[in-house]
């Protein structure tokens, strides 16, 4: 999750609560730490860059065949989403549904 990793810099917090739950958790294989190109009003300013940073983060993503791809960022949920037909949600989303 950029805002968590980058922002704030807390790591796997996110991913070890989904794991403690019994989701499972994949991370890109490379490139994991790079921005999806959402960033703020980037995606705005600067869309063909922003496409071209998207799709590279889906392409990593796209050979785990996850379920789901899971965020922290609305920014980064609503550019990936804009770019696969994956279903990505908010984590917080992802743990209401399994805690209820």
């Amino acid at each position: 999750p950029c805002t968590l990793q980058h922002g704030q810099q807390l790591r796997g917090g996110v991913e070890a609560n989904l794991a403690a739950l019994g989701f499972e958790v994949q991370l890109a294989k490379s490139e994991s730490h790079l921005c999806c190109g959402s960033a703020g009003t980037y995606s705005v300013l600067q869309p063909e860059l922003s496409k071209r940073l998207r799709d590279r983060k889906l392409s990593n993503l796209e050979p785990l065949g996850a379920e789901a791809i899971v965020s922290a960022n609305i920014g980064c949920i609503q550019h990936l989403g804009s770019g696969t037909a994956t279903p990505v949600r908010h984590w917080v989303e992802v743990l209401d549904e399994a805690l209820a």
